[in-house]
């Protein structure tokens, strides 16, 4: 570990009805990582249901969540939170010193609108390429994990968070270490009808998928809009 041997501070943003999808492998690839304090960070300790009623305790609020973080990650999560100004404060506050600020699915959104992505490029779960550069950031429509300086984000859940865990056990622990960790966890994705992408799915099942998904989608537009408009970002990407 090249942090002369202290604990990394490593925060995963969590809510009621937030994607366990979005940061489990996140959590489980960290967590395996020798001296790492991992944190589930919420405004209180209460029990709450994530998306599909996964059971969900944060263990630390924003109040006691270390200063300095070594990662910040937030994953899907109800689009009012681009709203919610107390988490907007700590994801503004802790996310300017944090080493690593990564965003997957429509949490890049998130990010977003606490400021965190403006003048960076950034990717989000394809649904909302539309609305990613209203904060600012340069919109990268890929599947594949986009890095820029110390911020990186992926659109797809499952495999993203896993992604964005192995380049940041790279960091902090070396290339080795990521190797084996992608070895144990027999990361070697073989998906059982390759339509995972727009691209790979064509246009029909692209637009089934989006019809389904209309209310979801329906419903983060205008709240992320009016989130971008309170950045005044000027020139969205």
């Amino acid at each position: 570990m090249s942090n002369e041997q202290r604990s990394l501070e490593i925060a995963i943003l969590v809510c009621p009805d937030y994607a366990p999808v979005d940061v489990i492998a996140f959590h489980a690839a960290l967590g395996s990582m020798p001296g790492v304090n991992l944190h589930l960070v919420w405004k209180d300790l209460d029990e709450f249901s994530g998306f599909a009623g996964f059971p969900t305790s944060a263990t630390t609020t924003f109040a006691d969540c270390p200063a300095d973080l070594d990662a910040l990650l937030i994953g899907a999560t109800p689009p009012e939170l681009m709203e919610d100004p107390d988490t907007l404060a700590f994801l503004a506050d802790r996310g300017s010193r944090a080493k690593w600020v990564a965003g997957v699915c429509e949490g890049s959104l998130v990010l977003g609108a606490a400021g965190l992505l403006r003048g960076y490029r950034a990717t989000t779960n394809y649904h909302f390429y539309g609305l990613l550069g209203r904060f600012g950031a340069t919109v990268v429509e890929t599947s594949k994990v986009v890095e820029d300086r110390n911020r990186i984000t992926a659109g797809p859940p499952a495999t993203g968070c896993f992604e964005i865990a192995e380049r940041l056990i790279q960091d902090f622990f070396g290339t080795e270490a990521a190797r084996r960790m992608e070895l144990n966890a027999e990361y070697a994705p073989h998906p059982l009808f390759g339509v995972g992408t727009p691209e790979l799915a064509g246009p029909e099942l692209t637009r089934d998928a989006l019809a389904e998904t209309h209310a979801w989608t329906e419903a983060v537009s205008p709240i992320a809009r009016r989130a971008a408009d309170r950045l005044e970002v000027s020139d969205p990407v």
